[in-house]
């Protein structure tokens, strides 16, 4: 069931504006995930932008059908890359979903669910922090096997995120501030994110290691906040500009080289961040880099020791690494420092596999169809690692990778590199 529109729930003028930069050519068709499995038109990024069009001078109606199309986008945005009239179509679906969420009508299950999600536990991340020792319990008691038999969490539509989390670690406290051990060369910040500081915080610990012994000192903000990506694709843009505002505050530090995202779909919404606040948020958008690419450019590297590793290393790239902030060739490059690395491309890179934020509980069929194909493709690389740089697109390959019973181990190139120079989880403590 769908609510009746206000008329302040449907978007500005500026959307039909951005709608109309369509020249509706197709060079997008072959590249668009899902146009690629259905072969439907509507399925396209030409027309689901025909649609929102319609939508936007209501001409269309904002019903089932048409939400059915846009809640298909993946967001990808592999579209951009190839438009000849730079459509902005992250922008464009971004803003049409604040429409469509006002429109909903959600269950009162629905709502508490969202609510907990997204105001609760994302925009409070250190409530998430909080939960890691509950989860490391469930995972290594009995506790898990008993919940899986009852299939409670098929009952409450948890079990798809359940089957997505890796072995939760121990609880880690946070300092502000990680010294340079070796010749000084500047001090950059650490965005934690919200979810990868209980599912990947090693990565952010390998991040540490890595830039201290470059010479750099790592400040990590203790009020930072959720990147605000899942808001904003969720139709939460009010939300999402609220946490924008507080990571605006809180990174406004003299002095930073540059404020280092180690998951790249965080990293693309804090680029944009000017977006969603306009030209204050400017300059701190323009620090802001994914680790990879700072490590790649970065000194210092003549004077770190590298252990060989004589294996095949798969690289996924993630579509908002080379989408959105187009760095995919960073962790190439840094992979290729390990000494006898067989470093290759995982077969379809251009294509998402499926996490895409929410996306995989949302669109479950779609995104399996997406992932078993990423999976095929690492059955035939022979590939020891998958080395990918977000830690959504980690979580969900790494089920396909669990169910297929494939010996790959799914890791960020940062902290596959760290592990070569020495690094062990307890570092950066």
């Amino acid at each position: 069931m769908l609510a009746a529109l206000k008329p302040d729930d449907l978007p500005s003028q500026a959307l039909i504006r951005l709608a109309d930069r369509c020249v509706a050519c197709g060079l997008c068709l072959p590249h668009c995930p899902t146009y690629r499995k259905t072969l439907s038109e509507a399925d396209s990024p030409r027309g689901r932008i025909q649609l929102m069009k319609g939508v936007l001078e209501a001409r269309i109606p904002l019903n089932e059908r048409f939400i059915e199309h846009i809640d298909l986008c993946l967001t990808c945005r592999a579209c951009e890359n190839v438009c000849p009239n730079s459509v902005a179509y992250g922008e464009l679906v971004d803003g049409v979903r604040v429409a469509i969420e006002a429109a909903r009508r959600r269950t009162w299950l629905e709502k508490l669910f969202r609510k907990l999600a997204l105001q609760e536990l994302l925009a409070k991340p250190s409530r998430l922090e909080k939960l890691a020792p509950f989860l490391r319990f469930y995972q290594q008691s009995g506790l898990r096997r008993w919940v899986r038999s009852l299939g409670l969490l098929r009952w409450s539509g948890l079990e798809e995120i359940e089957r997505q989390l890796p072995p939760i670690t121990r609880g880690f406290i946070w300092r502000e501030t990680y010294p340079a051990t070796s010749t000084a060369r500047g001090e950059v910040a650490l965005f934690l994110g919200c979810v990868a500081r209980i599912t990947d915080s090693t990565t952010l610990k390998a991040a540490i290691f890595i830039l201290n012994r470059l010479g750099y000192t790592v400040c990590v903000p203790k009020n930072q906040t959720c990147c605000g990506a899942l808001h904003l694709h969720s139709g939460e843009s009010h939300a999402a500009r609220q946490l924008a505002v507080q990571n605006l505050k809180t990174f406004a530090l003299p002095g930073l080289a540059a404020v280092i995202s180690t998951a790249s779909g965080c990293g693309a919404m804090l680029a944009e961040y000017h977006q969603t606040l306009g030209k204050e948020a400017e300059p701190f958008a323009a620090k802001v880099a994914d680790l990879s690419a700072f490590l790649e450019r970065a000194e210092g590297w003549s004077a770190i020791a590298m252990q060989p590793l004589q294996e095949k290393i798969a690289v996924h790239d993630p579509c908002t690494l080379r989408n959105v902030m187009r760095k995919e060739k960073a962790p190439y490059s840094l992979l290729q420092r390990i000494p006898h690395a067989q470093v290759k491309a995982l077969a379809g890179n251009d294509q998402c596999c499926g996490a895409a934020g929410t996306y995989f509980l949302s669109q479950p069929q779609m995104a399996g169809l997406l992932r078993d194909d990423k999976i095929r493709a690492l059955q035939e690389s022979g590939a020891s690692w998958l080395a990918t740089s977000n830690v959504g697109c980690a979580m969900h390959l790494a089920e396909g990778v669990r169910a297929a019973g494939l010996a790959v181990e799914i890791v960020h190139p940062v902290t596959l590199l760290a592990r070569q120079m020495g690094f062990e989880s307890n570092d950066a403590r």
